[in-house]
C-alpha cells in the first residue's frame, strides 16, 4: 500500500528545516544528549533531551533557555541561540512531551516539569543558573524559581502567564471562549487550526500558506502526545488562583508583546505586581 505520509516526509521542508536547526545548534558548540532519570529517584520512567555545551566553561555563568509550546526547544532558540553562546554556558532543554523528552509520570503540573528540569541540570552538574522562559516556559521557569531559590539566579519571563486564573477563561480575558478550543488551537491537528494559532501567534501573520506546508508542519511537529499536551494545558488552568502563587525573590525581567493573544497584557502587568 502506498504511504503517503513517508513520501511527505521524503520531501519535507519541516523535517528539513529541523535537520538544519540540528546542524546549526552542534555548529555553536553544543551537543544533543538524553538523560534517564528514573534511577535511584521516585521519577519513573522520565527521559528528558537537553543541548547541552560540549565543553563547559567554569569561567561563564549558566543559562537555561525553556520553551514554550509549538514545537520543540531547537524551534523556539535556534534563531537566537549565538546571541548567548558567547557568555554563558547554554543547555536548551526540550519539556516533557516536547522534542524527545516523555514520562510516564501522570503528573502534568508545571512544578513537576521543574523538579524534572532541576534533576536534569544536576545530572549535568549545574548547581545554579539563569533562566529564560518564554509562554509555557515561563512557567515552569517561575516554578524552578520558586522551589529552587539557591539555585537560580536571574529569571527573564517572556509572555508567560503565570498569574492568570481559573476565572479568567469565564470573565472573557482571552479570545477564545472555553479551554477545548484553545487546546484545539495550541495542539493543531487540522491547517484550519494551525491558521488560527498563526492569527494569534503574530502581529503580522502570514497569509496564503498553501496547505501542503500546513499539513506537513503538523506531521511532523503536532501529531506526538496530542493528549498529554492537551492535559499539560488543562493543568495550567484548573483551579488557579492569584493567592496560591508563591512569590520569588530572584531579579526579574518581564518581557511582553503589547498585542499578545495568547496570554493578554494584563497578564503582563498582574505578574509585575
Amino acid at each position: 500500500m502506498f504511504d503517503h505520509l513517508k513520501l511527505l516526509r521524503c520531501f519535507s521542508f519541516t523535517a528539513s528545516r529541523d535537520w538544519l536547526f540540528r546542524q546549526s545548534f552542534a555548529n555553536a558548540g553544543l551537543r544533543s544528549v538524553t538523560t534517564d532519570l528514573s534511577h535511584g529517584n521516585s521519577i519513573a520512567s522520565t527521559a528528558m533531551h537537553c543541548w547541552i555545551p560540549k565543553s563547559p566553561n567554569r569561567s561563564k555563568p549558566n543559562l537555561l533557555l525553556v520553551h514554550g509550546f509549538g514545537a520543540n526547544a531547537m524551534w523556539q532558540y535556534g534563531e537566537h541561540l549565538r546571541a548567548f553562546t558567547g557568555r554563558f554556558n547554554v543547555y536548551v532543554p526540550d519539556l516533557l512531551f516536547f522534542g524527545l523528552s516523555s514520562t510516564s509520570e501522570p503528573n502534568r503540573s508545571e512544578s513537576f516539569q521543574a523538579r524534572c528540569l532541576m534533576r536534569l541540570m544536576e545530572a549535568h552538574g549545574v548547581q545554579r543558573m539563569n533562566i529564560v522562559g518564554i509562554s509555557y516556559g515561563g512557567f515552569v521557569g517561575y516554578s524552578l524559581a520558586a522551589q529552587f531559590p539557591e539555585k537560580v539566579e536571574k529569571l527573564v519571563l517572556c509572555c508567560a502567564g503565570v498569574c492568570l486564573e481559573e476565572k479568567d477563561m469565564e470573565d472573557g480575558l482571552f479570545k477564545v471562549p472555553n479551554l477545548e478550543e484553545a487546546t484545539g488551537i495550541l495542539i493543531p491537528q487540522t491547517p484550519e487550526k494551525l491558521k488560527e494559532l498563526i492569527r494569534f501567534s503574530f502581529v503580522k501573520p502570514i497569509k496564503g500558506v498553501p496547505s501542503f506546508f500546513l499539513w506537513d508542519f503538523i506531521d511532523v511537529m503536532c501529531t506526538e502526545f496530542v493528549e498529554e499536551k492537551r492535559d499539560l494545558i488543562k493543568s495550567i488552568l484548573k483551579d488557579r488562583r492569584l493567592s496560591d502563587r508563591p512569590r520569588i525573590k530572584q531579579k526579574s525581567l518581564i518581557i511582553w508583546g503589547e498585542e499578545d493573544q495568547i496570554f493578554p497584557l494584563e497578564l503582563g502587568y498582574r505578574l509585575k505586581r
